[in-house]
């Protein structure tokens, strides 16, 4: 089977809460699964960045559905391929909780990209170093 993979970047439109941020990786991990779609979600204070993979037309399906999602604004890809194999086999979100900033956003991406490729991983290493800024 072939997989696909797409990276995107987006502006929240407001603050995000802990508890939202839980929702929102349960919610999706829920429907992404239904799909066949992995990837990891990091949501820094300011921005999301996704990595999605699976079947193609899933995974421009969920992006689809991400794109009419009120939550954010200014979706950007930055990246979509063909893949040989998935860099994330199970769902993922890395978050910071904007009432009790962490320090360790940074390790627990890092944890969480240990199968990704280098650019990947510089994309999300990238964005939680930003956290909060």
């Amino acid at each position: 089977m072939s997989l696909y993979q797409i990276m995107y970047i987006s502006s929240a439109t407001g603050d995000v809460s802990y508890s939202q941020c839980a929702t929102i990786a349960q919610t999706a991990a829920q429907k992404n699964s239904s799909e066949d779609v992995t990837g990891l979600l990091l949501y820094n204070g300011k921005r999301f960045l996704q990595v999605l993979e699976g079947p193609r037309e899933n995974v421009e399906r969920v992006y689809e559905r991400i794109g009419r999602d009120g939550r954010h604004r200014a979706l950007v890809m930055l990246r979509k391929q063909e893949i040989d194999a998935r860099e994330f086999g199970n769902w993922g979100m890395a978050y910071d909780d904007p009432a009790r900033p962490s320090s360790n956003l940074k390790s627990k991406v890092a944890a969480l990209l240990e199968q990704a490729g280098p650019s990947t991983r510089a994309h999300f290493i990238g964005t939680a170093e930003m956290h909060r800024n």
